[in-house]
């Protein structure tokens, strides 16, 4: 989790075009289609697990390219398309399920989870004033993509001994076969340059992003304080010092000016 410190120009950094038109055609469905009383094959994702053993996810539904050759080649890429948005949908499931481990190893009990943390991180890149030469909207993407690959490697922490350079290539692995379950294209692009992005802190919305990210973890390690009535010295110590942006370093300051009125209080 340690930030990338070094200083970057505020330019304006354009996302990726969204709004691109894309052709729909409309396709009325032939009440001559045969239909099968056969039950469904399952299709299978294979993506590689944290511990790096090869793992099959099932999804309930046809086959791409499955059921009667006459129907068009536009509805069959429609069908492919949308088993591939479901795949990576059910395998982005494990970000909801995989509880952030650095909780788990302070004793949290039912501690929030990967996406969890992502949701509010994208809330705080929502709400945040305009910034000259940030791009919002970027930042909200990015927050929402960037412990995306942890979907397969799980949470990585400090406590592991995973040295930097072995995580970040973990990650970039189990990204691109994310992507390719998602079945590449646009989307896929644009959430590998997001997230590198991201990782190498390499525009004003990563380092933004970057210091909503240690926001959180210290916002939550304050709301853990309250709730089990534990002190977690170590997330505040860890992101002393490391906020890059005014916003950052402001909201940091107002989550330690309250966790020290807390304290003080605690202790009189």
């Amino acid at each position: 989790m340690a930030a990338n410190s070094s200083s970057l120009s505020l330019s304006s950094h354009s996302s990726l075009p969204l709004n691109r038109s894309l052709s729909h055609r409309s396709h009325q469905p032939s009440p001559n289609l045969p239909f099968t009383n056969d039950p469904p094959s399952p299709r299978l994702v294979s993506v590689r697990a944290q511990g790096g053993s090869e793992r099959a996810f099932s999804v309930d539904g046809f086959e791409s390219g499955s059921g009667p050759k006459s129907v068009a080649h536009s509805d069959c890429t429609e069908a492919s398309s949308s088993s591939s948005a479901i795949d990576f949908l059910t395998l982005c499931h494990r970000l909801k399920t995989t509880k952030r481990k650095g909780w788990i190893n302070h004793g949290i009990k039912g501690p929030e989870s990967i996406a969890d943390h992502m949701y509010r991180m994208s809330l705080m890149a929502l709400i945040v004033g305009d910034l000259p030469g940030v791009n919002r909207e970027r930042c909200i993407k990015m927050a929402i993509v960037h412990d995306i690959a942890e979907a397969i490697v799980g949470d990585i922490t400090p406590s592991d001994g995973v040295p930097k350079e072995e995580k970040s290539r973990r990650e970039q692995e189990a990204l691109n076969e994310m992507c390719e379950v998602l079945g590449g294209g646009l989307r896929a692009e644009e959430i590998k340059e997001l997230w590198a992005e991201y990782e190498n802190n390499s525009s004003v919305e990563a380092n933004l992003v970057k210091d909503f990210d240690k926001v959180e973890m210290i916002l939550q390690a304050l709301e853990y304080e309250m709730e089990h009535g534990k002190v977690l010295d170590e997330f505040f110590l860890s992101t002393a010092g490391k906020f890059q942006t005014e916003i950052g370093k402001s909201w940091a300051a107002e989550i330690i000016s309250r966790r020290n009125s807390r304290l003080a209080n605690t202790l009189s």
